[in-house]
């Protein structure tokens, strides 16, 4: 056991005999090394790509995409596009995931690269913002679809979806505090499911185009909007759908093999989900007009009613197991960003720790579902994709302009995937156009509010990281005390 286990063991053993028996029968059970164990493979790594990346969005995004793009031909190519910009940013990740094997995704690189500060106002943003949101957000698409049978003919009231989203996010984060193994399980089993529902969508698709149902591929450009602006939301909305493409570098300490997993994982998933995305659209317009798309509650229900009508319950069926996975992995990803965070010293220290038997990190998957709770209170779902892409691309772009400053600056460390440098360039000038063209075609306050919140955040790293108060640490000790009890964690060691 590390110093900081004993000392804390005995610190628990003055303050509690009760203690004493609790940490015996822990230690009987607890591998030798108490820290988050090797567990995800290369099929779990393509799992949690594919299946996170597939998830709420290709059900929703569709009708925001169209409607920014204005035209059947450019809305396909925004797909296309945004499946070729994730899979050169993904593989830019590669990159340093495999430079830097360490977990916590961009919070670890540009910790690396510019130091403390950018690293703690990303995760600042990531922690208290972008992720718990964007839990939120899958959890509520999962609900508006479980929900919909239950409503013939209407549209599910608020009250119902948000607190079916909130016992989604509940199971969900309980799923991924009890064991690694099952998340995984979870997550592999819900990923086989929606490949089979996208292949029924595609399949079906393809038999309409067979059949001539081609009359929304004609004068394919009529109609299009060119716009700086409209094109920005367009490709946020599109990749909001692969957003997911960078989440197993959060877990690169728990691959098996990250050299060889990372690197394949990407190569074979990120491809996969393009061309589904792709046809998946196709098949859409094959069986509505681009009106029709539009002015559907629902693509994936109306596509399912319209083609397979004997058995279009199969379709939101499906849809709720995607968007259910979806969530799962978004969950077990956003835990171990908090986790490192907390364990540099950038967030409280309880949010370090790790289930003495369960070897979980139980504290931050269960804050990250805390805050997602809290985020399903608003009721527009676009307004928080638009808020978490402009987030979001602002460190995708800083993340891969990291990668370009190390090849200068970090000669000297091992690069097993080394990508052509064209690619983090391109990346980051595409991630500086995301973040500028909507603020400058449509400038909005919550773009004003968003930055003010990240900037923001300086005064939390001044006050808390950087002086560390004497004070702060000793009203933390007693409540970090008796929260380790009741939840039983403790500090995770660290190979040396």
């Amino acid at each position: 056991m590390s110093e900081s286990n004993l000392t804390t063991r005995k610190i628990y053993s003055e303050k509690n005999s009760n203690l004493e028996t609790i940490e015996t029968d822990a230690k009987e059970s607890e591998p030798k090394n108490m820290a988050l164990q090797k567990q995800v493979g290369l099929i779990s790594g393509i799992s949690l790509i594919v299946g996170t990346m597939i998830g709420s969005g290709i059900f929703i995004s569709p009708i925001s995409v169209l409607s920014n793009t204005g035209a059947v031909g450019p809305c396909l190519i925004i797909w296309a596009t945004c499946g070729v910009l994730a899979t050169m940013g993904a593989l830019c990740y590669a990159d340093l995931g495999t430079m830097i094997t360490q977990s916590g995704g961009e919070y670890s690189y540009l910790r690396e690269a510019f130091g403390p500060i950018p690293a703690f106002l990303y995760s600042w943003m990531s922690i208290i913002v972008v992720k718990p949101s964007s839990f939120a957000i899958i959890c509520l698409s999962f609900a508006e679809y479980a929900a919909t049978p239950f409503y013939p003919g209407c549209v599910p009231p608020q009250i119902a979806i948000k607190c079916l989203a909130a016992v989604a996010i509940i199971l969900i984060t309980l799923v991924n505090t009890l064991s690694v193994k099952l998340a995984n399980y979870v997550q592999n089993l819900l990923t086989a499911a929606k490949l089979l529902i996208v292949a029924v969508i595609i399949v079906a698709g393809i038999v309409l185009i067979v059949q001539g149902n081609t009359q929304n591929f004609k004068n394919s450009f009529e109609g299009s909007q060119t716009s700086f602006g409209s094109i920005g939301l367009a490709f946020y909305n599109g990749l909001w759908a692969y957003d997911g493409w960078n989440q197993l570098n959060f877990i690169t300490e728990e691959l098996k093999n990250p050299y060889r997993d990372l690197p394949l994982s990407i190569i074979i998933g990120i491809p996969l989900v393009t061309i589904c995305y792709i046809l998946v659209n196709v098949a859409y317009f094959a069986a509505m007009t681009p009106t029709e798309l539009l002015q559907s509650p629902a693509v994936a229900v109306t596509f399912g009613d319209r083609v397979l009508t004997p058995v279009s319950w199969l379709v939101p069926l499906f849809v709720v197991f995607s968007t259910f996975g979806a969530a799962n992995g978004s969950c077990f990803t956003a835990g171990r960003l908090t986790f490192v965070t907390a364990r540099e010293g950038h967030m409280i220290k309880i949010l370090s720790y790790i289930n003495i038997r369960r070897l979980t990190p139980s504290p931050a998957l269960m804050f990250n579902g805390l805050l997602a709770i809290i985020y399903i209170i608003p009721a527009d779902i676009n307004t928080l994709i638009n808020y978490f892409s402009f987030a979001s691309w602002i460190f995708y772009g800083l993340t891969t302009f990291s990668l370009i400053v190390m090849r200068f600056t970090r000669k000297s460390l091992r690069r097993p995937v080394k990508v052509p440098i064209i690619f983090p360039v391109i990346v980051t000038i595409i991630a500086v156009y995301l973040v500028l063209a909507p603020m400058i075609d449509s400038p909005d306050w919550a773009y004003l509010y968003c930055t003010l919140f990240i900037v923001g955040g300086l005064i939390f790293y001044f006050l808390f990281v950087y002086f560390h108060f004497g004070w702060i640490r000793k009203i933390m000790k007693p409540i970090t005390m008796h929260l380790q009890l009741l939840m039983e964690v403790g500090p995770a060691e660290t190979e040396k």
